[in-house]
């Protein structure tokens, strides 16, 4: 059994699991302090050629299926008390596709039978007090959020999308199966809002991150049909220098660029985003490939969230 813990304060050295539930919080997002040097790997394998979708027919209206990833183990998340096996069929197998996430015993439950809308609030003391467990959907604004949300749950208008960047401006909360949140917020970089109004939701998005006592994971989109922005990358340098827990869902993977027009692949580009943020964590955070035109990565959402939600719920 593999079972890892990163302390709170920034440190190369690894040390044994602790089995309290802060380990949530902290088992890979612990900083690197120094960009420049190399983080340590957690495991120490050969290199595994990992499918990122079944295969397709492909014709002129299908989207090109994403190719398989070239992923080292010491890349992949292990979720809390996961057995990793040592045998690559067996390995491969376990993995989410299109994504470096190990699945492990916790994920059950997973479906969605039933969403509703709870709230909306512009403080963080104003959301449902309820205690159940919760997942934040953050990003740039134009990223897909809604679109997303809405996909999970299988509802094309739970939430309302727009062509309009910048329309979510409170902390919107989804209550689904009756025993968990969807946490749709405000997106980040719409440069047409007025500067008072961004800096609120900076202020009241942060403030949620910071003390929401019941919140799981953020879940950080990221729009892989275009090549990393620097907003992303100081959004995501700022929840692993305050120990909040992430996963990234790279949105759009269905895009596919022409080489000749200089465009990358989506797959490109989620490759090009790890290198640029893999000198501030000394472990891979958890990544998905996505797209709400096609559905892709969407079971692999909900396992992710219910494997995390589960161990949450029993520690």
């Amino acid at each position: 059994m593999v079972l890892l813990h990163l302390p709170k304060l920034p440190s190369t050295i690894l040390t044994p699991l602790s089995s309290s539930p802060i380990f949530l919080r902290n088992h890979f997002l612990n900083p690197n302090p120094n960009p420049t040097k190399t983080p340590r790997p957690l495991l120490l394998f050969s290199t595994l050629t990992l499918p990122a979708s079944e295969p397709t027919p492909i014709d002129p209206h299908t989207p090109e299926p994403t190719p398989h990833l070239q992923l080292p183990l010491h890349k992949l998340f292990v979720p809390p008390e996961t057995h990793v096996p040592l045998d690559t069929p067996t390995l491969t197998a376990r993995i989410l596709k299109g994504s470096n996430i190990l699945l492990s015993n916790y994920a059950t439950d997973s479906q969605v039978a039933q969403a509703e809308f709870i709230k909306s609030s512009v403080r963080t003391e104003d959301c449902p007090s309820d205690g159940l467990p919760e997942f934040a959907l953050v990003g740039r604004s134009n990223v897909g959020k809604s679109s997303l949300l809405n996909s999970l749950v299988r509802r094309k208008k739970l939430a309302l999308t727009s062509k309009k960047p910048g329309k979510t401006q409170c902390i919107n909360h989804f209550r689904i199966n009756d025993s968990w949140y969807l946490v749709d917020l405000p997106g980040y970089g719409y440069a047409s809002a007025p500067q008072e109004l961004r800096m609120d939701w900076e202020k009241f998005t942060k403030d949620y991150f910071l003390n929401r006592s019941t919140l799981v994971s953020v879940f950080l989109l990221i729009d892989a049909s275009i090549p990393a922005k620097q907003i992303d990358l100081e959004y995501a340098s700022w929840l692993g220098q305050n120990q909040i827990p992430m996963t990234i869902i790279f949105t759009k993977c269905d895009k596919r660029k022409k080489k000749k027009n200089g465009g990358k692949r989506p797959e490109e580009n989620v490759n090009d985003f790890q290198e640029l943020i893999h000198g501030f964590f000394e472990t891979a955070p958890p990544w998905i490939m996505t797209s709400s035109v096609t559905n892709q990565g969407r079971d692999e959402i909900l396992l992710h969230m219910a494997q995390l939600r589960n161990y949450w719920l029993k520690h």
